[in-house]
């Protein structure tokens, strides 16, 4: 019995420790369960035991089982997950197919909005198309101590923040509902009842007058047809995509992009050490074929060009020309477009293998629209801002010019009401000419800095939405090789920290 008391006593300890941690004192009706476990046992918790060996064999697998799944949503929870980097948008810092271990201690983790949800899923059961997850409790947004804060050019995993809503058919369900779908398929149908317009001629009010006609219009398209694209649903903050980009914009600092270069208050951000840029080039003698076969496959495996860079090379003769957004017709004088690390164009270019090569500028190409999405306001990719980005505690004085960069924030973010009746703005029903911050925000970015869907299109990442810090790569496999020689034996145990 003394052992058993030993045993209570370490367990109890530990639970109210950790109760403690989390500032939840629900937990105490558990501790009555834990006292039975150990000293009553006046509950049979393994009652199968006493059955027949094949309740026996069965009920142990299903123990086993459970035990499994709530000490995996426990630590996914509350200390570590997986994640596998599963696009090019921060290459070639990370690479596709780099799995990493992603601390929640880093920056504390939340306690969970949506806490009833089949652990191992982010928010759709495999197979069946369906929510793996029950909305009902929701709790408010809380984080716990963790061992810091985000800083300046760590490497972020978070919930993708316009994922809220989305077409719930499969194949739509990975894209922007804002900025890829609804939009510009309201700017389409509106140019087709009513022609072109010029926004740049117009004020904030008129502006603001055609985009939410604009809004509707994509809206009621998309909720007229769910047969083809599925229901309109929304999902609550932590059961949105995880996303991974650098954080190269803290609140409170003022961002501008200008020439691809970011300045924080008026000074240049150090950039990635491998940052990538899209360049035009012209192959000397050279198909793309070629360069995709096995003659180069070293020279790329060396230089860190992937299958998918070559082959971005076929858009500029392609869908760029067939789809309009090919703005310099000069630039088909090159085969294509890729995008490349200054070490990886210089590579090519010391080899032989292109003649000619420059960066792919704001006039080229067009890659928009950008964040926010319902204003004109001229900025590009690589010309955008200056913004300030909202700190907790802090106000900004708002106008019609500038509410649209921070309208998502205190709306949908913030959840409050705001509207705009002729040219004042209300929230929750007040005349309001400024905003105080519930939260912090974050400006996050790709190193692959022309391939990538990041806070310029999509906005700020609140810190509601922060999941956590990417720690070390545990495996890393190449998409374009197999077997053996597709693992990146180099990578494997590298701390994140290290790529700058």
């Amino acid at each position: 019995m003394k052992k058993q008391w030993t045993k209570f006593i370490i367990v109890l300890v530990l639970y109210l420790l950790f109760l403690l941690w989390v500032k939840s004192w629900w937990g105490l009706i558990v501790v009555p369960f834990i006292y039975d476990v150990y000293i009553t046992k006046k509950i049979k918790w393994q009652w199968w035991k006493d059955g027949s060996s094949v309740t026996r064999f069965i009920m142990s697998w299903v123990d086993a089982l459970v035990f499994a799944l709530v000490a995996v949503y426990f630590i996914n929870l509350f200390f570590f997950q997986n994640y596998v980097i599963p696009s090019s948008s921060l290459e070639k810092s990370l690479l596709t197919g780099d799995y990493l271990f992603v601390s929640k201690m880093s920056y504390g983790p939340r306690i969970p909005q949506t806490p009833l949800t089949m652990p191992l899923t982010q928010h759709t059961m495999p197979f069946f198309n369906i929510k793996s997850y029950i909305e009902w409790p929701h709790w408010d947004y809380r984080r716990v101590k963790g061992f810091g804060n985000v800083k300046l050019n760590d490497i972020v995993v978070f919930n993708y923040p316009a994922g809220d809503t989305l077409l719930n058919e499969p194949q739509y369900q990975a894209m922007d509902y804002y900025q890829q779908m609804v939009y510009p398929k309201g700017e389409q149908i509106y140019y087709e009842n009513y022609g072109p317009v010029d926004l740049r001629k117009m004020n904030a009010v008129a502006q603001r007058r055609y985009f939410n006609t604009v809004y509707a219009l994509g809206r009621q398209f998309f909720a007229s047809n769910p047969v083809e694209y599925g229901d309109i649903v929304s999902r609550p903050t932590d059961r949105r995509e995880n996303y991974v980009k650098r954080c190269v914009g803290l609140p409170g600092q003022t961002l501008q992009i200008k020439n691809r270069i970011v300045y924080l208050d008026g000074k240049p951000n150090k950039e990635p050490d491998n940052v990538q840029y899209t360049y035009f080039v012209k192959l000397r003698g050279l198909s793309i074929m070629q360069l995709l076969g096995a003659e180069y496959d070293e020279f790329r495996k060396e230089n860190g060009i992937s299958e998918e860079d070559v082959m971005m090379l076929n858009r500029l003769h392609g869908y760029d020309v067939e789809s309009g957004t090919l703005l310099n017709k000069y630039a088909l004088h090159y085969d294509g477009y890729m995008p490349l690390t200054a070490r990886a164009a210089k590579a090519m270019k010391k080899a032989g293998i292109i003649s000619e090569i420059r960066h792919v500028t704001d006039r080229d190409i067009d890659s928009g629209p950008y964040y926010p999405l319902n204003a004109y306001t001229g900025w590009t990719r690589d010309n955008y801002g200056p913004v300030w980005i909202p700190k907790k505690g802090k106000s900004v004085k708002l106008t019609l010019n500038n509410l649209p960069v921070y309208e998502r924030c205190i709306r949908v973010y913030e959840n409050n009401d705001l509207q705009v009746k002729g040219n004042k703005i209300f929230i929750n029903g007040k005349p309001a000419n400024s905003y105080t911050f519930k939260m912090d925000y974050y400006w996050m970015m790709g190193d692959n800095r022309h391939n990538s869907l990041d806070s310029r299109y999509w906005g700020f990442v609140p810190e509601d939405h922060v999941v956590g810090k990417p720690i070390f790569i545990w495996w890393s496999s190449d998409p374009d090789r197999k077997g053996f020689s597709g693992i990146r034996w180099s990578r494997l145990f590298t701390m994140v920290d290290k790529l700058k």
